[in-house]
């Protein structure tokens, strides 16, 4: 499935706070599992998402500098939580809370990985919305795409150092 023509819509995608959203992945990021509640909001079906990349699913308002956090810390196996805009089939969007943890195998070597995704509040998002649109705007700056990634990098982690947290506890301080 191609996501090059899909254009994104001012148009909100929910779902119930009790809800979760539950994708697993190979060590390469292809989705080998989507629940139901996955498949719904991303109004795909599950033969349309298995073998796919989980970025299949990123909104174009996703700062570039939040998913170079995330996979560094996953690189790290550690787990990491972090709000993140989906984008949908028809280009709805969604946002999501989302808790990813690495997969390891019995000798400890990271296999693939494992997400749960819960609606955050809205005053999360209220709060978070505007630090995203920031660093989107710092990468739309920068012609090169490895100095927009780098300079949006340095500013989140420029804003974090001033608030002397590291970014779960940013997450968690916000109106989650």
């Amino acid at each position: 499935m191609s996501r090059v023509n899909i254009k994104p819509v001012n148009e909100e995608i929910a779902f119930l706070h009790d809800e979760i959203i539950v994708s697993k992945t190979d060590a390469q990021g292809r989705i080998q599992y989507a629940n139901d509640v996955f498949c719904r909001v991303a109004e795909m079906s599950t033969d349309q998402v298995i073998g796919q990349p989980h970025n299949i699913i990123r909104h174009p308002d996703m700062p570039r500098a939040i998913f170079k956090l995330l996979w560094d810390t996953l690189e790290k196996q550690q787990e990491i939580f972090a709000y993140v805009k989906n984008m949908s089939a028809t280009g709805k969007y969604y946002w999501v809370i989302a808790h990813v943890t690495p997969s390891l195998d019995v000798h400890g070597k990271t296999i693939g990985y494992h997400s749960n995704r819960r609606a955050p509040s809205k005053k999360g998002i209220s709060e978070i919305a505007p630090l995203y649109k920031a660093l989107l705007d710092e990468e739309h700056r920068h012609t090169s795409p490895k100095e927009a990634l780098a300079a949006s990098t340095a500013m989140l982690e420029s804003m974090l150092a001033e608030q002397g947290k590291a970014y779960d506890e940013f997450i968690w301080s916000t109106g989650e």
